[in-house]
């Protein structure tokens, strides 16, 4: 049906939930659950705003060499649950071994089979992320403020904290190579390392300061239209009715601490989610404490 009217963008969250509703179709992300992993299959499994893409760019940097020739980081490393609305083929083979995958789903849900790299980050600086990724393409620019979105939607949603727990239990398991967001950001060589021996494959010097550079904020920076969800930006725009043009870059500050920003009252909810959901599940106080347990496993 021809639209009449320009598009355009929510102005409240409840309008956003009902346009995005129609987003991603349920037989599309089945179709993608349904993913048949190989054994040297890996999928990069963060939360949403927990360093996925930098994760992609760090694995398909060493699986080729340096391949920048794509136009959106998703189409070489997709992502499982809506490659399919895409048309992407997620069965075929990719341009470089391993095959590598996207999905923020739990370990509950995501595909089995292959080999798992999964991401954590404080929570603050994920709700602060997510807020300044959302918006200008999810809802107008001013129309909901951060305290607000935190409380409506990242808390309420309780999200991040079931991926949490999904995945922590996991963290010693042959299969997941479990990292934090800070400790990449503090050991970059290291990750790098770390993620090569993990896909399996040979690291070299000049490999790794190649992927020093191709993974750095500075590249992607230089490169952000290479990471800026083009493929769902597109679909987005056709199917919830949001205007062209939508500010859907991931590359931005590349720093922990963000969450700072936040008020007083948000940061006091945010602990008592936390006591809610991770403390009294995992035992684990506070994200710091997550932090010296995972050096400790």
């Amino acid at each position: 049906m021809e639209r009449t009217t320009e598009p355009t963008r929510p102005s409240t969250l409840a309008e956003m939930r009902k346009r995005l509703s129609g987003f991603i179709t349920p037989s599309g992300r089945e179709q993608g659950l349904a993913l048949a992993l190989r054994p040297t299959d890996v999928v990069i499994t963060p939360f949403g705003k927990s360093g996925t893409t930098w994760t992609q760019q760090i694995v398909h940097t060493l699986r080729t060499r340096g391949d920048m020739d794509f136009d959106d980081i998703s189409r070489v490393v997709p992502w499982i649950e809506t490659s399919c609305d895409l048309g992407l083929d997620l069965d075929g083979d990719q341009k470089a071994a391993p095959r590598a995958f996207k999905s923020h789903l739990t370990w509950e849900d995501v595909p089995k089979g292959g080999r798992y790299i999964n991401v954590i980050r404080n929570p603050a600086d994920v709700l602060v992320s997510m807020f300044h990724f959302q918006e200008g393409w999810f809802w107008e620019v001013g129309a909901v403020d951060i305290d607000t979105y935190a409380t409506e939607d990242f808390l309420a949603s309780r999200g991040y904290y079931k991926h949490l727990r999904s995945w922590w239990d996991k963290r010693r398991d042959d299969d997941v190579l479990y990292l934090a967001y800070e400790q990449m950001l503090q050991e970059p060589t290291e990750t790098i390392r770390r993620i090569a021996r993990f896909i399996g494959i040979a690291l070299d010097d000049e490999l790794l300061a190649l992927t020093e550079a191709h993974a750095s904020l500075e590249f992607m920076l230089q490169h952000k239209d290479r990471f800026d969800d083009a493929l769902m930006r597109a679909l987005s725009e056709d199917r919830c009715g949001l205007p062209p043009g939508s500010d859907s870059a991931k590359v931005r500050a590349g720093k922990a601490g963000s969450g700072s920003i936040l008020s007083a009252s948000t940061r006091r909810l945010m602990h008592e989610v936390w006591a809610e959901e991770v403390t009294a599940a995992l035992g684990l106080a506070d994200y710091e404490s997550l932090l010296t347990a995972l050096d400790e496993s």
